[in-house]
């Protein structure tokens, strides 16, 4: 089946010249930061390889939650689904949120007790997240079938459309005076006297004073032809959907083996809650000491695997030229194809858990790669070493919920403005300051 459909998007043709900022990778944090660097007046270039909102953020599962989350991270998602709440309003097109809450099931003690210590981790902010069962839990989820000791319930966390959010967000830059360009891919940066000066794109040189690196699973491999050292790795998710019925729950549900998002076309989006795929590739070696402690903790949700990842990352070049074609030309959109088994086992948990599923049709699959860092957090982040270049990347998963939050975060780095949260945590140094890099699942 066809990756997800996007709507047209109605790009610049002309390169300009020189603009303030060029912010190269058209999804969801590349879009939010271009948006609000614009309605800033800085002159910005936003640059896609491929189409906008083309790969991941396109691919998620579209939940806008603050639940389970590294508690690192709390307090830029707190700001972020402020930003979501009037982002509709703010562009004047739709990004299809919806604040429906969220479940996480506990069939367990142990996991009860996890999820509650998580929760605690909202006491000092003005949010609440607590355990529900019996009655209260069952009105929640209509159409279930079967048991549920009890579940993790966040009242403020809701769900937006992938297919609908970036390009929305897009437009909006675009209106706000951003120059918007798809299929065109950024070969490298220019560095005069020590510090940005410009960037080569496959159409020819725009002079700048600073860049956004946002390009997801791809920010690795261009970081590295720049001498800047990523330990970004991808991993695969599957997701389907499903046709049109009536009767099932609007909360966005983590269940046992399944995840399920309610679409706004009156489906739903359905995953395993439990599998994500990791193609073994050249870099997984390369990192595989900084990822260690993250494999040992997540070993039991990863499924290893030797495809033809690999092949095709070997034969990427790792350093080219300006005038050199890039694996970015050849690569327009990262399309993988989705794990079976995961979607066939995520399938029948939900089809099991909520038997009115099994009237609906299974519409379209797809995957997605994931740009994740050995401790799960994104960096958000000035490069030291050479002034005028930033990274917002990394996002390990979260990035759809996160990304105009981080759009802000970032624009307040670029424009010397105050931050909207502190970015210490973010930082690209914690790889190489000795700093204990570390998953913290908040409990």
């Amino acid at each position: 089946m066809p990756s997800p459909e996007l709507p047209s998007f109605p790009e610049d043709k002309r390169l300009p010249k020189s603009v303030d900022t060029v912010v190269i990778g058209g999804g969801i944090v590349g879009a939010s930061t271009a948006l609000e660097l614009a309605a800033r007046g800085v002159s910005v270039l936003l640059c896609e390889k491929g189409r906008i909102g083309g790969e991941q953020s396109s691919r998620n599962w579209g939940w806008v939650r603050l639940s389970q989350r590294d508690p690192r991270e709390i307090p830029l998602m707190i700001e972020s689904m402020s930003i979501w709440q009037g982002l509709e309003e703010r562009t004047g097109y739709q990004t299809g949120y919806h604040r429906c809450g969220s479940l996480f099931v506990a069939n367990t003690d142990k996991r009860r007790d996890h999820l509650q210590r998580w929760a605690q981790n909202l006491q000092d902010f003005d949010a609440t997240s607590e355990m529900v069962s019996g009655d209260t839990l069952q009105m929640m989820l209509p159409g279930h079938e079967g048991q549920i000791q009890s579940a993790l319930s966040t009242p403020m966390d809701g769900r937006a459309e992938p297919q609908l959010a970036t390009h929305a967000i897009a437009m909006g830059a675009r209106d706000a005076g951003a120059v918007v360009l798809s299929n065109c891919a950024v070969r490298s940066v220019d560095v005069q006297a020590g510090q940005i000066a410009g960037v080569i794109t496959e159409r020819g040189r725009v002079a700048c004073s600073s860049v956004v690196v946002a390009g997801g699973a791809w920010s690795r491999l261009f970081l590295g032809n720049a001498g800047i050292s990523l330990p970004q790795l991808k991993v695969l998710n599957s997701v389907l959907r499903c046709s049109a019925v009536t009767g099932g729950p609007d909360v966005a549900l983590w269940g046992d083996g399944y995840g399920l998002t309610k679409r706004a076309d009156g489906g739903y989006t359905v995953a395993n809650s439990g599998e994500s795929t990791v193609d073994i590739v050249p870099d997984s070696f390369r990192l595989s000491l900084k990822y260690l402690p993250a494999f040992l903790s997540e070993w039991r949700s990863l499924r290893f695997r030797l495809s033809g990842r690999w092949q095709e990352e070997a034969a990427q070049a790792r350093r080219w030229t300006p005038d050199q074609e890039t694996a970015f030309e050849q690569c327009r959109i990262l399309d993988p194809e989705p794990s079976q088994s995961a979607l066939k086992s995520g399938w029948a948990a939900a089809q099991q858990a909520f038997p009115f599923l099994q009237q609906a049709d299974v519409v379209q699959s797809w995957a997605g790669m994931i740009d994740v860092l050995p401790d799960a957090i994104p960096v958000i982040s000035g490069v030291d070493d050479l002034p005028g270049l930033f990274i917002s990347t990394g996002f390990s998963g979260h990035g759809f919920g996160l990304g105009p939050g981080a759009g802000r975060l970032m624009a307040d780095m670029v424009t010397g403005a105050s931050p909207i949260v502190d970015p210490h945590a973010f930082r690209l140094s914690r790889y190489s300051d000795g700093s204990r890099v570390r998953m913290d699942n908040g409990v």
